[in-house]
């Protein structure tokens, strides 16, 4: 599988890259340490996040920790957030491990084909939005600008994680196994609301050298129209 799981990325990434235009489209998994079909997609995190077209983000859930396992990455706003985007989309339910790329399209799991396809269909779409980042001492600056006519309000998010981190799961479906999770995400907040009419500025707090994830996407968490990283 895991073989199986590169030769698609690979093969994906390369027909990309004749249209990769230094945009990255974001790839959230909503996964958890107590959800026994999780493990492949958490697996294929790793190959997502080692692309520069994309921004990998792992959101670990908290409705599975009754099962046998408190999964320790756990957010209850990231099971907020998963809940959102069913509502946004007339789904009335949630579930792992799921996938929404660029907060416009979920699948199901760990499929690199269709990842792949959603991927691509995102980097083919004007970019509508910028955003420039930068670190000074315990301050992240941002700022954003619309390069085209774009229809207000937005959110503009941060989103700080751990590039790495490992689990030894001892209760629960997937006890006995060691787990390494990819771009844990943790302390996802709203900067603040974005009206489109004049570029967006702001100076964050950013308390130690964890990269950070801003985002630019629909009140209603939909689609997100421009994303940056800064490490």
């Amino acid at each position: 599988m895991k073989r199986l799981l590169l030769a698609l990325a690979t093969c994906c990434a390369t027909s990309l890259g004749a249209q990769a235009d230094n945009v990255p489209v974001v790839v959230e998994l909503f996964t958890s340490q107590g959800c026994s079909s999780c493990p492949p997609a958490d697996e294929f995190m790793k190959i997502l996040a080692e692309r520069d077209d994309v921004i990998a983000l792992s959101m670990h859930v908290d409705y599975w920790d009754y099962i046998g396992w408190k999964d320790e990455f756990a957010d209850p706003q990231h099971a907020e957030r998963q809940r959102a985007y069913a509502t946004h989309a007339g789904r009335r339910s949630v579930y792992t491990p799921e996938m929404i790329v660029n907060g416009d399209i979920d699948i199901i799991g760990a499929k690199p084909m269709a990842v792949a396809t959603a991927i691509e269909t995102h980097k083919s779409q004007p970019r509508s939005v910028e955003v420039e980042l930068s670190r000074k001492g315990g301050q992240m600056h941002v700022a954003v600008r619309a390069l085209q006519d774009v229809s207000g309000p937005l959110m503009v998010q941060m989103i700080r994680f751990q590039p790495e981190r490992v689990s030894n799961i001892t209760r629960g479906e997937n006890a006995g196994k060691v787990l390494t999770y990819i771009n844990v995400a943790q302390d996802l907040q709203v900067i603040g609301a974005w009206d489109t009419q004049t570029d967006f500025v702001a100076a964050v707090s950013v308390p130690d050298d964890l990269p950070v994830v801003v985002l630019v996407q629909k009140q209603s968490l939909g689609r997100i129209l421009a994303a940056a990283r800064l490490d």
